[in-house]
């Protein structure tokens, strides 16, 4: 059992059980990645994605020790929007999510224009301006509903404004991203109520909501197609939901204890996506069920932790901000494992920390340095009631 103590503060369990997941995530990004007809090339380093998930690991690791240093408060506005990095922060990610879908500077990976390519000397960075957005919308609603306080009850004034930004994010997202722009709009109505939003507030966007993904679904026939596939599974069998059934099969053939690290099979060319949405099938047939259950038992400690740190913490901002980053990614970890699992439909969300992707794994370093930030501060300061 956890003791929280003064020697053993709450942030560095927070931490640990970040690390192992990182840890455990380029483990099995190697194992997926493992291909008997592939040779090692040192030379191209960066171009081979195990190695280079090998290389995100000890920069994540360190994204979060140099990022807990820092104070939290920098990001509210309550020193005005200019001077706040939030403000600036979600103006890149709506410039970023701009230019993606330009042809000329997004570059389309399974049929999603999601990705810009950067040229660094002899290797390219990919990166996923979605990933950046949904962060930005955290901090940001955070940073909002703080400087607004109790009016932030008021609809026209504050809820509707509030409101329009997020549905430009959303609105540019769901173009090539469905999964993703869901989650964030579905994050955005969370925290409003966290924030103390009206019910009736957030209930009133829900049939533009509606209208509008449903808008999207129609304009993609392959979303209605995966929806089909996941409602009649048997019938898309061989195309839509494909990738589905052989989630399970790994899932399955892995029973209690696993085939044994890296003896998987699954992996050469049966689960497509196996290093990113669909690495948890990876586990569970390679380490079985113990090995799926210690990894949902590893985000289940974190989520603890992280309401502890919410319950904890008598700055307004900082509850807000923890309960953003804790929702964010206990609720993509859910999402994630529900779709490898066959409980939700295909939505092409990563699993955090364990999923390939720099992209993912920074940000969401990032995100936890912050909250370690907070769980430092309130450990430090003696509670306080508000009045």
């Amino acid at each position: 059992m956890l003791t929280i103590t003064n020697d053993n503060p709450l942030d560095d369990y927070i931490a640990k059980v970040v690390i192992i997941l990182m840890a455990l995530g380029t483990v099995f990004v190697f194992s997926a990645s493992s291909n008997i007809a592939q040779e090692f090339n040192l030379q191209a380093f960066y171009d081979f994605l195990p190695l280079r998930q090998i290389l995100f690991f000890p920069i994540a690791c360190a994204v979060i020790y140099t990022v807990s240093r820092f104070n939290y408060r920098r990001f509210t506005l309550e020193n005005g929007w200019l001077k706040s990095p939030t403000t600036y922060l979600l103006l890149l990610s709506i410039a970023l999510l701009t230019i993606v879908l330009l042809p000329q500077f997004g570059t389309e990976v399974n049929r999603a224009r999601r990705w810009l390519r950067i040229p660094a000397g002899s290797i390219t960075i990919s990166f996923q301006p979605s990933e950046l957005a949904k962060w930005a919308v955290v901090f940001f609603l955070a940073a909002f509903c703080h400087k607004s306080g109790t009016t932030i009850k008021l609809y026209w004034k504050r809820f509707v404004p509030l409101c329009l930004i997020i549905a430009v994010i959303v609105g540019l997202i769901i173009i090539e991203d469905f999964g993703t722009a869901a989650f964030i709009a579905l994050l955005s109505f969370l925290i409003l109520i966290v924030a103390g939003a009206k019910w009736w507030h957030v209930l009133t966007p829900l049939p533009f909501a509606a209208a509008g993904f449903l808008a999207a679904l129609i304009h993609f026939p392959g979303r209605i197609r995966r929806l089909a596939a996941f409602l009649n599974p048997t019938k898309w069998a061989d195309s839509a939901a494909y990738q589905a059934n052989q989630s399970l099969i790994a899932l399955g053939s892995g029973g209690l204890s696993g085939k044994g690290l890296g003896k998987g099979i699954c992996k050469y060319g049966h689960l497509p996506e196996d290093t990113t949405d669909f690495i948890f099938a990876i586990i569970g047939e390679e380490l079985g069920f113990v090995g799926t259950m210690a990894v949902i038992a590893l985000f289940i400690v974190f989520v603890w932790l992280g309401i502890l740190v919410v319950t904890r913490c008598q700055d307004r901002f900082g509850r807000l901000l923890a309960a953003g980053i804790v929702l964010t990614i206990g609720i993509q970890a859910a999402v994630n494992i529900g779709v490898v699992t066959v409980v939700l439909p295909t939505k092409g969300i990563p699993l955090p920390f364990v999923s390939a992707g720099g992209t993912s794994m920074l940000l969401s370093a990032f995100a936890v340095g912050v909250l370690l930030n907070i769980a430092k501060q309130s450990a430090e300061r003696p509670m306080e009631t508000e009045g």
